[in-house]
């Protein structure tokens, strides 16, 4: 099992590389045409590492991980499918920090991670809803040199469904679902990785104030176990429950929200709480 968790970047992500919880309340509905810039920093806490069934594997396995996951979006003015056309690219700066017992681990590393790119946004507004598509790839260009560095050491294809419901005329409330479905490759130790799913959903309400409050969580599962390499039995899952507040300056063109999650169930992978801060820029 400690070689399953202590893979390069193996803390904050079910598998693969998109970390679980960065998306807001909201998180299925695509901005209007234009540039966005978007930092999500996120501060992870790991407080135990679980076994198969949940339970806390001995010893003293603490750590961290900080990010600032820097994305760059742009939706054109163009159409397709009668949906909102753009593209992204998120640039990861990442410091991890290990203190496993049970796999003799303990060091710090960091540096730019991963890098995604993303050629295909596809993004609808209705009445009372919006709906999104989108796809792109992971690349392997992040450092592996130590346990603790920033890359994971394989690509991997990620495809993005999901969609935010409305059901008061003046959009005041709103329930949003979005999924990752991430396909991983082999990664530089001929270890097959298996495909995981996740689930972001959230739960808003927005105030007169323009002050929004959500309730917000994910659910993600590995759906196929490791194999190939030194790979080990089991599967990943992670389970996280949390609360959101956020605000919008409309004459500046900027937002932030800031999130609090705890995982109350993990099998097979580091269960902790994260804390994260979004900030968005209209340009």
């Amino acid at each position: 099992m400690a070689l399953l968790l202590c893979t390069p970047g193996a803390a904050l992500a079910v598998t693969g590389h998109y970390v679980p919880g960065v998306a807001e309340v909201k998180g299925s509905s695509v901005p209007p045409p234009g540039t966005y810039y978007r930092g999500y920093a996120v501060r992870y806490e790991i407080n135990q590492l679980s076994d198969n069934n949940g339970n806390a594997v001995p010893g003293n396995n603490t750590g961290s991980v900080t990010a600032l996951a820097n994305r760059f979006i742009h939706i054109t003015d163009k159409k397709f499918l009668n949906a909102d056309y753009g593209f992204d690219i998120i640039i990861p700066i990442l410091h991890n920090s290990l203190d496993f017992n049970i796999s003799g681990i303990d060091s710090s590393d960091g540096g730019v991670g991963d890098i995604f790119v993303g050629p295909v946004i596809l993004g609808w507004h209705g009445q009372q809803w919006d709906a999104v598509f989108a796809s792109g790839v992971w690349f392997d260009t992040g450092s592996t040199s130590e346990p603790t560095s920033p890359g994971k050491g394989y690509k991997s294809t990620m495809i993005t469904l999901g969609s935010t419901f409305y059901p008061d005329a003046a959009k005041t409330w709103s329930f949003s679902a979005l999924s990752r479905y991430e396909i991983n490759f082999d990664d530089d130790k001929g270890i097959d990785r298996g495909d995981s799913w996740l689930v972001e959903w959230g739960l808003g309400k927005r105030l007169d104030n323009g002050i929004q409050l959500g309730l917000l969580g994910y659910d993600g599962w590995q759906l196929e176990e490791n194999t190939g390499g030194d790979s080990v039995p089991g599967k990943r899952e992670k389970h996280a429950l949390g609360l959101e507040a956020s605000y919008f300056w409309p004459n500046l063109g900027f937002g932030m929200s800031a999130a609090y999650l705890n995982e109350y169930e993990v099998k097979n992978g580091p269960q902790g709480d994260l804390f994260r801060i979004n900030m968005t820029k209209v340009f």
